[in-house]
């Protein structure tokens, strides 16, 4: 890998991080074969980018976790290339364990909020995989096995953010509403959104925000890892900053 190439466990997380839906393979237990099966499913991360899932009890993938919980999920990539095949793609592969966690369940709402009618339902529960490992296939000749070290965050240094995080995303949606549209806009390169439906933060992580508009997710990266609501704040300024500039060049 030369100095210019993205670490292999970077690209999984740019993917995972970008992905509002995954494709899970887990092994069917209705008929006891385990035979693989595959199914779709909305997707967000943790601080640490282990990813969540929000499923229901009475989902065929759900008896299946419940039986093995060992899980495949792909995060795909390929959306506007020519080819597919000459796209990004991460298989992360691990163990599900389930969550009694309101914050994480409150972050992956943020991030799907078509979700908050049915997060709180008894047969609903969050889960977080436990990565062991991932194979990513970032074009043709460039396939990489990672191990789960390389790709998530220790969780310790971010938990002072995600203890603030839902401090940060109301200030910044209630109070900076502007910059967040900018950021959106000049920074993420998506288009401006209307009155109706505005730009707002859904998240904060070490290595960004995450933005949505009706049913378009953006990403923003910071300049520096962020830990805390100070370390936060500074990068979102420093984003505003280039949003302003970026729209006064426009």
């Amino acid at each position: 890998m030369t100095e210019q190439e993205t670490p292999p466990g970077t690209v999984i997380r740019g993917l995972m991080r970008a992905s509002s839906q995954v494709s899970l393979s887990t092994a069917l237990a209705r008929d006891g074969s385990g035979r693989p099966y595959a199914s779709l499913a909305l997707a967000a991360l943790a601080h640490d980018a282990s990813p969540l899932l929000l499923l229901s009890d009475l989902a065929d993938h759900t008896a299946n976790l419940k039986a093995k919980p060992e899980l495949a999920l792909l995060f795909d990539g390929t959306a506007g290339y020519r080819d597919p095949l000459a796209g990004p793609r991460a298989s992360v592969l691990g163990h599900v364990e389930v969550l009694d966690d309101k914050r994480l369940l409150a972050r992956f709402v943020r991030r799907h909020p078509g979700a908050e009618i049915y997060a709180g339902f008894k047969d609903f529960n969050l889960y977080r995989l436990q990565v062991e490992s991932a194979h990513l296939v970032a074009g043709f000749g460039q396939i990489h096995w990672v191990e789960a070290s390389d790709i998530l965050f220790d969780a310790a240094p971010a938990a002072a953010l995600a203890e603030a995080e839902e401090d940060i995303v109301t200030h910044m949606n209630q109070d900076h509403a502007d910059a967040v549209a900018l950021i959106a806009t000049r920074i993420a390169g998506h288009p401006e959104a209307s009155e109706d439906t505005p730009w707002t933060l859904a998240g904060v992580d070490p290595e960004g925000c995450d933005l949505r508009c009706g049913g378009v997710l953006a990403r923003a990266q910071f300049d520096k890892s962020v830990t805390d609501a100070q370390t936060a704040r500074v990068e979102l300024v420093r984003l505003t900053k280039r949003a302003r500039q970026a729209d006064l060049t426009s």
